[in-house]
């Protein structure tokens, strides 16, 4: 039915994660569990708004995400 979700934080993602990696994960997704690849007229808005509502989840995770030996997703790069 899609195609793998891939991971989006370094190091499997050289540099950060673009918008368009962000949104193309979460539509995945939601195609993966909802079961629909293209969701009927009727189901069109709520499917949408499951995308949008991923994508925004899934930025802040990764935003906030602390990746060992690196200075990203850290207040002041310090360690942790």
């Amino acid at each position: 039915m899609c195609r793998n979700i891939k991971t989006l934080r370094p190091p499997a993602l050289p540099g950060e994660a673009t918008d368009e990696d962000i949104r193309a994960a979460a539509l995945q997704y939601v195609r993966k569990v909802s079961g629909f690849r293209a969701p009927a007229a009727h189901n069109r808005e709520v499917f949408d708004r499951a995308v949008t509502a991923v994508a925004e989840a899934t930025a802040e995770l990764l935003g906030d995400l602390q990746v060992r030996g690196s200075a990203a997703g850290r207040p002041g790069g310090g360690a942790g």
